[in-house]
């Protein structure tokens, strides 16, 4: 089987990595006044009553490493779905700055934009998001063919695609022939035929049932360390981001209380919140020897 395009060959050390630099966001009529009482240690329910605003994110900054898995885990309305929708500005932050390659995401033009969803960064989302009236090939193949690559290449890479994620055979199929699993695995050929530098993943694997997420996480690891690209994975669960994440941050009420190792979120939790959500635990988590 052929392998990956050639835009997936470069160096780690050509890979993108995300800063995200006290990036704010308030949902509601008056951010600036938001963040002000939030600053004054005014909790977020009293916040919405005085202002009817939602600070979604209050003052984030984590670095995530090139070429590596940093998951972002929280529970609903902690700030991790805005989060991730900052680095391709489906959402605007209020306030900070997010920057790829040390370029500033919110003050890009419109074309620099564009070129970056096109080429720079991909998205698989928690609901599949495929077209329903396209084939699994005509889906795969989507954003090669917008950014007006050749179609007959385009159709060559998303055959290459539809084979490395198992999906031989179901080339002319519809999304809706398709198990859920295998709706996954076409929105991640879709999301990595593109050939990505960051590939975002929004609780991707949540709508599976136990076995199909474990298939899923499996097939990610190893899609990941071949290709060397960076993954910002959004999860509500502890024992996915132990297991995916070379490096995890714990979000609540939109605030960072805790990011690093999965040895050192698992061995010594900043705060009774963290130490929660270890013991949701069901099992005994492995780590690697270096504690990732």
């Amino acid at each position: 089987m052929a392998g990956p395009p050639p835009s997936h060959a470069a160096r780690l050390d050509d890979m993108s990595s995300i800063s995200f630099r006290s990036a704010c966001k308030v949902f509601g009529p008056d951010p600036d006044k938001a963040l002000a009482l939030r600053g004054d240690g005014v909790s977020k329910d009293e916040i919405r009553q005085q202002t009817g605003c939602t600070v979604a994110l209050d003052h984030v900054s984590l670095e995530v490493p090139p070429g590596k898995t940093f998951a972002v885990i929280g529970q609903s309305g902690s700030g991790k779905s805005t989060l991730i929708r900052l680095v391709n500005r489906l959402i605007e932050p209020d306030r900070g700055d997010i920057l790829i390659e040390k370029r500033s995401v919110p003050a890009m033009d419109k074309a620099a934009l564009m070129h970056l969803r096109r080429h720079d960064v991909s998205m698989v989302f928690q609901r599949f998001a495929l077209f329903p009236h396209m084939s699994v090939l005509d889906n795969i193949s989507y954003g090669l063919k917008v950014r007006d690559t050749d179609p007959g290449v385009a159709n060559e890479t998303a055959l290459q695609w539809v084979g490395k994620v198992g999906l031989a055979g179901y080339e002319d199929a519809f999304p809706s022939e398709l198990s859920g699993g295998m709706q996954q695995r076409v929105g991640l050929a879709r999301a990595l035929a593109t050939g990505p530098k960051i590939l975002l993943m929004d609780e991707p694997f949540s709508a599976l049932d136990p076995l199909m997420r474990r298939e899923m996480q499996d097939q990610l690891m190893a899609l990941r360390s071949e290709l060397k690209i960076t993954v910002l994975f959004i999860t509500h669960d502890l024992d996915e981001a132990l297991r995916l994440g070379d490096r995890i941050a714990v979000l609540k009420d939109g605030s960072v209380v805790q990011h690093g190792t999965p040895a050192a979120i698992l061995n010594t939790p900043a705060d009774d919140y963290v130490s929660a959500l270890v013991k949701t635990l069901q099992k005994p988590t492995i780590l690697t020897p270096d504690g990732t």
